[in-house]
C-alpha cells in the first residue's frame, strides 16, 4: 500500500559536487526548469534531460508527471537553494498550492540526469531510529509477515519515506494459502473480519471508516489506505493501521484507548488486493510530511520461539502465544 502524493520521477546518479554553495550549472538548470515548468513547456524540460534519462523516462511519462504536478500544486512561485543531497542540488520550492523539495542533478554537460520532487521537511524533523513505546502485536493468533525488513527484497515499502518500515501481514494456513477454498470472496480469507487491537495506550488522532471492501484481486487506488486510523502514543509516535473492514471501526477520533482495546476488524479496503493488515509507525501525523520509524514489538513468538524487543521480517510467523 502506498500513500504518497508524489513519487520519484527518476533517480539517476551523477558525480556532481558536495559543497554547500550552489554551483553555476545547477543554478542554470534549476532556473530553466522553473521557467519551462511555469509555461507548461514540458518538451523543453525533456530536452534538458541527459540521453540516459530520456531513454528511461520517455516524453509521454515526463509530460504526464509534470501535468499531474501542475494540476495538484500549480506554478512555482518561489524557490531557494538549501543544500546538496549527494549529487542533487536541493531547493525549497513554493508552489501555488503546496511546498515541496525540488532536487535536481546535472551531469558534466549541464544535462539533467536526476529529478526528484518530494514534500518539504524543515530541519529538525528527524525521526527517531525506533519506537520508544512498548508495543504488543495488534492481533491474536498466528499471522505471517508478507513484507517487512530493511531491504527492497524483504519490503517493497522501503522506497517510501513514511512507510519504509511498514509491515503487510496476512493469515496463512499450513499450505501457505491465505484463503480456504477459491479466494473469490473476502469471507473466504482467514484474515477477513479478524479483530485488530491497540498495541499500546494512546489517542485516536485520525480515522476513516466509510470505504467499501474490494472484491479480491481488485484495488481502490483512490482511497489508498481504505478504512484506516492513526494512533498517537505518549511518546509522539504515530501508529498507522490500514485496510479495515467497511464500517468496522470501534473507536472515535479524539478517543483515548488502552493497550489491547479493540480498534476494528481486518478488511480489504483501499489499495489492497486481499484482506490483510498494513501497519507502520511514523514521526508526525501527516503521512506526506512523515518519516518512518522502525517498529519493535516488546514480546512475541516468532516462528514458535519467544522473542523480546523484535522487529519482524518477511516470512516470519508471529503471534502473542506459542
Amino acid at each position: 500500500m502506498r500513500c504518497v502524493i508524489l513519487s520519484v520521477l527518476l533517480v539517476f546518479t551523477g558525480f556532481n559536487v558536495w559543497a554547500q554553495t550552489e554551483m553555476a550549472a545547477d543554478k542554470t538548470a534549476a532556473e530553466r526548469f522553473e521557467a519551462y515548468y511555469n509555461h507548461s513547456a514540458y518538451d523543453s524540460i525533456f530536452a534538458m534531460f541527459s540521453a540516459g534519462m530520456q531513454s528511461s523516462l520517455p516524453f509521454s511519462e515526463t509530460s504526464q508527471f509534470l501535468k499531474g504536478l501542475k494540476s495538484q500544486a500549480g506554478d512555482i512561485t518561489q524557490r531557494s537553494f538549501v543544500k546538496y543531497e549527494n549529487s542533487y542540488a536541493s531547493y525549497k520550492t513554493k508552489f501555488e498550492r503546496a511546498l515541496f523539495t525540488l532536487n535536481i542533478s546535472v551531469d558534466n554537460r549541464g544535462k539533467i540526469n536526476g529529478l526528484l520532487v518530494k514534500p518539504f521537511k524543515p530541519e529538525g524533523m528527524a525521526a527517531p531510529a525506533r519506537n520508544k513505546t512498548k508495543l504488543m502485536l495488534p492481533f491474536r493468533g498466528a499471522w505471517t509477515v508478507a513484507w517487512g525488513g530493511d531491504t527492497k527484497e524483504q519490503n517493497y515499502h522501503v522506497d517510501d519515506e513514511a512507510q519504509k518500515n511498514a509491515f503487510d501481514i496476512f493469515m496463512l494456513d499450513k499450505k501457505g494459502n491465505s484463503y480456504r477454498t477459491d479466494g473469490k470472496t473476502n469471507e473466504d480469507y482467514y484474515a477477513f473480519g479478524k479483530e485488530i487491537f491497540a498495541p499500546c495506550d494512546g489517542e485516536i488522532v485520525s480515522m476513516i471508516d466509510g470505504v467499501k471492501d474490494n472484491k479480491p484481486g481488485e484495488m481502490n487506488a483512490f482511497n489508498v489506505g481504505g478504512n484506516m486510523l492513526v494512533l498517537k502514543t505518549v511518546n509522539n509516535e504515530y501508529l498507522v493501521f490500514c485496510h479495515f473492514k467497511h464500517h468496522s471501526l470501534k473507536v472515535q477520533e479524539g478517543q483515548k484507548v488502552k493497550q489491547g482495546q479493540l480498534l476494528g476488524l481486518c478488511g480489504n479496503t483501499g489499495n489492497s488486493s486481499e484482506p490483510h493488515l498494513h501497519f507502520h509507525i511514523q514521526n508526525v501525523e501527516d503521512i506526506n510530511q512523515a518519516t518512518g520509524i522502525k517498529c519493535y514489538f516488546d514480546k512475541l513468538y516468532v516462528n514458535g520461539k519467544l522473542q523480546n524487543d523484535y522487529s519482524p521480517l518477511k516470512d516470519d510467523v508471529v503471534s502473542t502465544e506459542r
